[in-house]
């Protein structure tokens, strides 16, 4: 099984969540990476009680089968290996906090268990991940749906602008913007994740709990 060496996150990949925090829209992906040391597996999401709200952030989430480096589009997409949602937990009033002070994002993005993946699976055309189509529901009530058409940024130009900025390894994994609908997650809160892709209906399930 490939280990990523870092999770590379794009914020404000769709617009309507850049409007719904007030957050301009930018000109060029924004990028911040997750350690590997952030990467939780369902069913457990673990949140940080202690530091304020905790908003889950649903995001289509690829992982990268072969170095890339300076890739174009066309073999960016080639490269993609596996596909699976993934929640991009973040401590809003932490990186509210941040924001205000010029400072970087990682208190409120990058800590243990700030990365959860789905089960991984294998992508057979790469060229369905651009039609995918996700929800997550928090006690089954309707929180976030995302499409992957509508995204700022296609995936396969995604990734290959990222490899102009951080080499990707073997493994490594890409998250690839939220939709509107994030919100604050409580201890106990049952979550359905579903994924729609290439004709396949995914389905995972996840329990809040305290992780501190």
């Amino acid at each position: 099984m490939l280990k990523p060496s870092k999770i590379v996150c794009v914020g404000r990949n769709y617009a309507a969540h850049a409007v719904e925090l007030n957050n301009p829209i930018p000109a060029e992906p924004l990028l911040f990476i997750k350690p590997s040391s952030s990467l939780a597996a369902l069913p457990e999401v673990g949140i940080p009680t202690r530091l304020g709200a905790c908003h889950h952030e649903l995001e289509l989430a690829v992982q990268v089968g072969e170095r890339l480096q300076r890739a174009t589009p066309e073999q960016a997409l080639k490269a993609l290996c596996q596909v699976t949602l993934a929640l991009d937990l973040t401590l809003r009033e932490v990186q509210d906090k941040l924001k205000q002070q010029g400072q970087p994002w990682e208190r409120a993005k990058a800590f243990d268990g700030a990365c959860v993946l789905a089960p991984w699976l294998a992508i057979d055309d790469s060229a369905a991940l651009q039609h995918a189509k996700f929800e997550l529901y928090c006690d089954e009530q309707l929180r976030q749906q995302g499409d992957a058409q509508q995204m700022l940024m296609p995936i396969a130009e995604l990734v290959a602008h990222i490899s102009h900025v951080f080499t990707l390894e073997a493994g490594d994994v890409v998250l690839t913007g939220t939709p509107a609908g994030v919100g604050p997650l409580t201890v106990g809160q049952q979550l359905d994740l579903h994924l729609h892709i290439a004709g396949h209906d995914y389905h995972w399930h996840g329990q809040v709990q305290a992780n501190d």
